[in-house]
């Protein structure tokens, strides 16, 4: 046991900090931008004209039937070979990542909010535009913040997923948590200590995220609206 933390302490966690700090700048941008893209599509998908919805509903069911790992070799390996003409998209690794993270998880976001607009009762829309707003200013102002906050728990929920499937960049040689684990295992050859130690990193995560999702939910609790909890 001694051997563990003292092997810990001088080759994993240094080498476990410097993922870390990338597995942050990964995450944050995917999920910010995974939030956009859901609040955006599930909109567009309950208001929006019969031809975007039915382009923004092939997009969902191709982000959620197809699997991530495929969606992030596509992005960093098969992208490049896709011209227009002379001219060739390239992203690094960590650009591949975040895409195509914000670009899934948007995809199952974007059902979460769906959900809560179309549980907003239409009479809303209604009195909305009888008092002057125009249809986009009744959505956003009126429609959009309450199934928002119904559909919260769901989008916390899939932060919560990104974080643990932000393991997947390390395929595409993203130098993250689980990629410096890898790395330090295979020199190593003490898999057991090095991922029982990411393990323990990615629940810290995953604590502190539900931790600060709570907080939101409990900001934008409408005294009075919400159920009460005995």
């Amino acid at each position: 046991m001694d051997d563990f933390f003292a092997f810990a302490w001088e080759r994993i966690i240094p080498a476990l900090d410097a993922g870390l700090w990338t597995s942050i700048l990964l995450i944050v941008p995917a999920s910010l931008f995974g939030v956009a893209i859901g609040v955006s599509v599930g909109a567009l998908r309950v208001y929006g004209p019969r031809p975007v919805v039915k382009t923004l509903d092939a997009y969902v069911s191709l982000f959620r039937g197809t699997p991530l790992v495929v969606q992030l070799y596509f992005w960093y390996f098969a992208l490049p070979y896709v011209r227009i003409g002379d001219f060739a998209l390239v992203l690094s690794p960590m650009w591949a990542a975040i895409v195509g993270f914000a670009l899934c998880s948007g995809a199952y976001q974007s059902e979460y909010i769906r959900g809560g607009l179309l549980s907003i009762k239409r009479g809303q829309l209604r009195a909305a535009q009888a008092l002057g707003m125009t249809p986009f200013q009744s959505v956003t102002s009126v429609v959009l913040p309450q199934a928002f906050r119904r559909a919260l728990p769901g989008c916390g929920n899939e932060i919560i997923y990104l974080i643990k499937y932000s393991s997947l960049a390390s395929i595409i040689t993203v130098s993250d948590l689980t990629g410096m684990g890898r790395s330090l295992a295979k020199s190593s050859f003490r898999n057991t200590e090095v991922f029982i130690v990411v393990g323990l990193y990615y629940l810290a995560l995953v604590t502190i995220a539900s931790f600060l999702l709570k907080i939101a939910e409990k900001k934008l609790e409408i005294p009075g609206f919400e159920s009460k909890r005995e």
